[in-house]
């Protein structure tokens, strides 16, 4: 392209970096109003749904607003996320086609991939932003959201277990008939300790109470065992017992869809501690930990596919590109709760299963590049 002025090239970059701005403008604008639009209604039934759980307990209306919904937003914004960008882009390309502006974009000499780039170079931003959101950000508002579900919206025995049993550190085992987190105390403890196979020795106390100050749990009757190599026994009887009991109270109540509470490092922390005592959450919490990277990279194939599929002018416009827009997402949404169950079960490896779903889409993106318009 020649201007009057001989610069030609010049012309186009500044042609080109004015058409990055138009589509990144309205790619962004388009995914944050759709987005939020869905968000308020989502919350809109939420409330409609635990209305009655917030006045029978009394919950405050400035709690609700600023503690549970204000900390409930970027879950929401995140999980449905993926969803959006990929209607956002099929709307706004749908728009480009059917006015003829994305033609006369490649009859200008403009490449598909290069009319691609100010879709990922968003895409990019989301997908950074999907990152802080799942690692750092999330953690620390779902933080204060389950805060206030404990103490509005789930009932006191839901904080109460009995039946306890589990590894708390190398060699010791923690056995426990009750335990009540809401004020602390306990029925029935059995620590073992083991070396190797052999068991050392073993201490039982009736009760447990935390003791604020000493910081330690307290243990009430309690009867003490040392096992000797002779096979004899030391057994020794006391009134309390103030031990540091390895154990966090809250690990007995989690709940993994809870999880997102945790950030990186201390969901890599847990996954540790859960490894040492054979939980049978391990599989969950090492999928969510390779769902935090392997989610986001999915914004990019998503993007490409529906610029493929939605930027070559149809009879049907934007109603055929949006029908085959749902069955892809629709093939998307089957495959990524598949693949997630299969690596929370343990019947795929948690990193493939969480790659799995990108390893899909790849072929799938190339197949409409290959029927794009060009």
């Amino acid at each position: 392209m020649e201007t009057p002025n001989g610069k030609g090239g010049d012309y186009k970059i500044e042609l080109m970096k004015i058409l990055d701005w138009y589509i990144a403008k309205k790619f962004l604008t388009t995914f944050v109003v759709t987005i939020f639009l869905f968000v308020i209604i989502i919350i809109v039934f939420d409330i409609a749904e635990k209305l009655d759980d917030f006045l029978e307990h009394n919950a405050p209306m400035k709690d609700i607003i600023f503690v549970y919904y204000t900390n409930f937003l970027p879950s929401l914004i995140n999980t449905f996320s993926p969803i959006f960008i990929f209607i956002a882009v099929l709307y706004l390309t749908s728009r480009l086609a059917g006015r003829s502006e994305f033609i006369s974009m490649l009859a200008g000499g403009v490449s598909l991939k290069r009319i691609l780039l100010p879709y990922l170079v968003v895409g990019g931003l989301i997908a950074f932003t999907s990152y802080l959101l799942n690692a750092w950000i999330i953690p620390r508002s779902d933080k204060k959201r389950v805060r206030f579900e404990n103490m509005f919206l789930r009932d006191y025995w839901s904080q109460a277990k009995g039946t306890i049993y589990r590894q708390i550190r190398p060699g010791t085992i923690l056995y426990m008939e009750y335990f009540n987190n809401n004020d602390s105390s306990g029925v029935g403890v059995n620590l073992e300790h083991y070396e190797g196979e052999v068991l050392k020795s073993n201490t039982f106390g009736k009760f447990l109470k935390w003791n604020k100050e000493a910081k330690t749990w307290r243990m009430e009757n309690v009867l003490s065992r040392e096992f000797l190599p002779d096979g004899n026994q030391i057994v020794k009887r006391s009134n309390y017992l103030d031990t540091a009991i390895q154990f966090n109270p809250l690990d007995f109540f989690f709940k993994i869809e809870d999880v997102q509470s945790l950030d990186m490092n201390e969901l890599r922390t847990f996954i540790a501690s859960e490894e040492l005592r054979g939980s049978e959450n391990i599989h969950s919490l090492k999928t969510e930990l390779h769902r935090r990277y392997g989610s986001p990279f999915s914004t990019f194939i998503l993007i490409a596919i529906a610029v493929f599929v939605a930027g070559r002018k149809t009879r049907g416009g934007l109603g055929f590109s949006m029908a085959v827009g749902i069955f892809v997402i629709i093939f998307y949404l089957f495959f990524s709760k598949y693949f997630m169950s299969m690596g929370q079960t343990g019947v795929m490896p948690e990193w493939l299963a969480v790659w799995a779903l990108n390893i899909l889409f790849i072929p799938v993106a190339l197949l409409f590049y290959k029927f794009a318009q060009k």
